[in-house]
């Protein structure tokens, strides 16, 4: 039996709670609980905001393609990237420059007498060589480019700038001079200089993947271990520079942590947002250098591609044959704007300045 606020009417002598002295609740205060009740920590908070941001979503969706496609077409396309295109054991001198998804005439002579040719599927280059197969192959070397240097840069400017902004005093005052010093140095010079240098000692040496991707390429990751690390270690000194005034850092002291210890649990924790978002805006700027190295001839090692390289060589044919130009260039342009969409995404959701 119910009252009149639609309650069931309690018994004198029941144990149970009288529900007429209970309200339910307000739409704020059921939002409220809501937002108090999710458990989650500052990762998983990044990342549901990063989620929300759709260039950030479109951007991680390409680069997953890239990946995956960069990964499976090696398996799936026959050809290789120095392979010069033959029909039965001889090589095809039709099959200069052709257009994406066309055959050369002794290839289209082999598919009607009953042969299988798999398609070219960006044409044929100047030499006879499949050229999806090449951006696929420079498409790996521009991105394993930017992933070590941002790397390199990552581990050694996160190592330096961390002992400078601990330690502070005249430490710190030295530190940040060699930093000045290396920011004057030009990085094109060091690149042609340790290309030449690197060429004779290590010329002669065939060691795998060395001899593939050539001395210039070693003196590119050289010169980013060198020279690019000084905005990441600048910008972990201010960090830290702030952070290591809290109270928690001097508890931490108080109770005889090590250096070592502080600045790995308590200090770079607190900045690791700043971390993660420059070193995904660090991988762009290392694939733009590198392609731009390669379009000047500073690159990899011919016959290995890249992105640059590939470019460099379609400029000879650019009237005649544009799309050679294209497809190369459009994938620099995805992969750059990719990574600094994504970055700055990453910025959006991690950064605690940025947060509402």
């Amino acid at each position: 039996m119910n009252n009149n606020n639609g309650f069931p009417k309690k018994h004198p002598l029941s144990v149970q709670l009288d529900l007429t002295k209970f309200e339910p609740l307000t739409e704020d205060e059921k939002r409220q609980q809501d937002i108090m009740s999710t458990p989650t920590t500052f990762f998983k908070d990044g990342m549901r905001k990063l989620f929300k941001n759709p260039l950030a979503v479109i951007s991680i969706i390409i680069l997953l393609l890239i990946a995956v496609t960069i990964i499976v077409a090696p398996v799936i396309v026959p050809y290789k990237y120095s392979e010069i295109i033959s029909v039965n054991g001889v090589r095809d001198k039709t099959a200069k420059n052709l257009a994406p998804f066309t055959y050369s005439e002794k290839e289209q002579a082999y598919r009607e007498a009953g042969g299988k040719v798999f398609p070219h599927i960006f044409g044929t280059d100047a030499m006879s060589r499949d050229y999806f197969i090449r951006v696929v192959y420079g498409t790996r070397v521009s991105l394993l480019v930017g992933l070590v240097a941002s790397a390199l840069v990552l581990v050694i400017g996160l190592i330096y700038g961390s002992i400078a902004g601990y330690v502070g005093g005249k430490t710190d005052l030295i530190m940040m001079r060699i930093v000045d010093i290396i920011y004057s140095l030009p990085d094109m010079l060091i690149i042609i200089l340790l290309s030449v240098v690197l060429d004779q000692v290590l010329g002669g040496l065939s060691i795998g993947i060395l001899s593939k991707l050539g001395t210039n390429l070693i003196s590119i990751f050289i010169v980013f271990g060198l020279l690019y690390w000084v905005g990441e270690a600048r910008l972990v000194r201010g960090q830290i520079l702030t952070i290591k005034k809290n109270e928690y850092v001097l508890a931490a002291r108080a109770i005889g942590a090590k250096p070592g210890r502080i600045i790995r649990k308590h200090i770079l924790p607190n900045c690791i947002s700043v971390i993660i978002i420059s070193t995904a805006l660090q991988i762009p700027s290392a694939i733009f250098t590198e392609s731009f190295l390669s379009f000047v001839g500073l690159g990899v090692q011919a016959p290995m591609p890249s992105l640059g390289s590939l470019a460099n060589a379609a400029r000879e044919g650019l009237q005649s044959f544009p799309f050679k130009l294209v497809f190369p260039a459009l994938i620099i342009c995805l992969i750059v704007l990719s990574f600094n969409l994504l970055g700055d995404g990453l910025r959006d959701a991690f950064d605690p300045k940025l947060r509402k």
